[in-house]
C-alpha cells in the first residue's frame, strides 16, 4: 500500500515508463489515499512515484498526453506534483514514438522533489527530417534527441532560451487553466 512505503524506502533517481492505458484490478486503489483513488495505471504509478522519491530526488517519467490535461484524480495529482516537486521540463513526443503498439502522444516528464514548481519549459521533438514519423524499422534514437540535449543547459539547465520548439509556462499560468499541463507549441499557427 502506498502508506506503507516510508522514508528508508526513497530514492534518488527514478527512471521510468510506467504501463498506461490500462486499468489496475479491483481493489488495488484502495491502496491509496481517497483523493487519488483510480484504477489508471499512469495514475497510481504517477502518485507512487512522487511518494518514492527522497528530497532532492530526481524523476523522467513517460506519460501520455491524458495525463497532462485529464481532471478529476489527474487534476488532484498534477496539483500535488507542483506543490511537492519542480517539475521543469516536458518534452513533448510526437505521436508515433511507441508505433505499432500505440499511437497516443506521450511526454517526458522530468521533476525534482523538494522544491514547489514556478515554471515549466516544453521542449517539442519532431521527427528528423526526411522521416514521416517513427516506426518499427525507423524508431527513435538517442542522435534524434541532440537538439533537446544541446538546448537542455546541463545538469543546472542554464541558458535556456526560447526557440521555435521550446518555451516556458509559469505556474501562475498552469493554475489558470486548472493544472491543465497540455500547452501547445505557441510558435506554430
Amino acid at each position: 500500500p502506498y502508506i506503507s512505503y516510508s522514508e528508508s524506502d526513497r530514492v534518488d533517481i527514478i527512471l521510468t515508463n510506467p504501463p498506461f492505458g490500462g486499468r489496475e484490478e479491483d481493489g488495488i486503489e484502495s491502496n491509496f489515499p481517497a483523493h487519488f483513488r483510480t484504477r489508471e495505471t499512469a495514475d497510481l504509478f504517477l502518485a507512487l512515484f512522487i511518494r518514492l522519491l527522497k528530497t532532492g530526488g530526481r524523476a523522467d517519467i513517460v506519460l501520455p498526453d491524458g495525463s497532462l490535461f485529464g481532471e478529476g484524480v489527474k487534476t488532484r495529482l498534477k496539483e500535488h506534483l507542483l506543490q511537492e516537486c519542480n517539475l521543469h521540463t516536458i518534452v513533448r513526443l510526437p505521436n508515433s514514438v511507441f508505433r505499432p503498439y500505440a499511437s497516443i502522444g506521450t511526454n517526458l516528464l522530468f521533476f525534482e522533489k523538494g522544491q514547489p514548481t514556478q515554471d515549466i519549459w516544453f521542449y517539442e521533438h519532431r521527427v528528423p527530417e526526411g522521416q514521416k514519423s517513427y516506426s518499427m524499422t525507423r524508431p527513435i534514437r538517442v542522435e534524434h534527441l541532440q537538439d533537446c540535449v544541446d538546448w537542455w543547459g546541463g545538469r543546472e539547465r542554464q541558458g535556456r532560451e526560447e526557440t521555435e520548439l521550446a518555451w516556458r509556462v509559469t505556474i501562475d499560468e498552469i493554475k489558470a487553466r486548472d493544472y491543465n499541463l497540455d500547452f501547445k507549441n505557441p510558435h506554430i499557427v
